[in-house]
């Protein structure tokens, strides 16, 4: 604010230095236009006089708020600010406070990149070049680290389990959304990955029909079985299928005994 007001005192000694030069130049004989000149020489001096006044006017004030611990305070926060303006619990609503107590003006420039000229209260001007945005079709696109994640692990997780594994590991879908299990399921579908149930069966697990018909047992029997721990049975979908791991003759014969 300081160098601000100085600049405006510094103009008004320009304009007041033209004034008198263009006073000085002109013929006496011609005092119409001499009269003019020395108006708008006076004119100019009591502006100047009125910056001078103002600045020195607002130097004092500034003088005598700002003392020594003050100054260091205020200082401080240009160190704390970063801090403040990155933390998360921090509400949306308080960061546009500070921008609008901070900044004047931000102006775009769209070409092959984005001009941005930020310019603050202080009278600082900032210019930053940033890559254009990437439309939101390939904005809102799955990290390829996310489809490798749900490739690496769906053959041991079901989509429940697999979207609370994403979660827990920060990941976010292409839209900034949390992972629920329609949204492992959509991005199975849409990178072309097999489906945990495709992988259950290529490792040999069986319906609850089939392992009905096996053990010449009913599926509802299955079922109970699995419930009470006494059979391996794995979710296959996000609904209710479970795939079984087949028996041993051994285990098939206690399975029956005990019912």
């Amino acid at each position: 604010m300081d160098r601000l007001q100085h600049q405006v005192v510094e103009r008004a000694q320009q304009e007041a230095e033209l004034a008198r030069r263009r006073y000085l130049r002109v013929d006496p004989d011609n005092r119409l236009v001499a009269d003019q000149l020395e108006a708008d020489w006076n004119h100019k001096l009591r502006t100047l006089r009125s910056a001078q006044e103002d600045y020195e006017r607002q130097k004092q004030k500034e003088q005598g708020l700002c003392q020594a611990a003050q100054r260091d305070k205020i200082l401080a926060l240009a160190t704390d600010f970063p801090r403040v303006w990155n933390d998360p619990h921090l509400p949306a609503r308080e960061r546009k406070r500070m921008a609008r107590l901070l900044l004047k003006d931000v102006t775009l420039h769209k070409t092959e990149q984005l001009l941005v000229e930020v310019r603050f209260k202080g009278g600082a001007l900032q210019t930053l070049e940033l890559p254009l945005p990437l439309p939101f079709c390939v904005q809102s696109r799955t990290r390829p680290e996310v489809v490798e994640a749900i490739d690496a692990h769906l053959g041991t997780h079901d989509y429940q389990e697999m979207a609370d594994l994403l979660n827990r590991q920060g990941l976010r879908s292409g839209d900034g959304r949390h992972f629920t299990v329609s949204i492992v399921s959509s991005i199975c579908q849409n990178a072309g990955l097999r489906s945990r149930r495709q992988r259950l069966r290529d490792q040999g697990l069986l319906t609850c029909k089939e392992l009905s018909r096996r053990l010449r047992v009913r599926e509802l029997t299955i079922s109970k079985w699995r419930r009470a721990g006494r059979l391996i049975g794995h979710r296959s979908n996000y609904r209710t299928e479970y795939l079984y791991v087949e028996p041993t003759p051994e285990q098939t014969t206690a399975l029956k005994a005990r019912s």
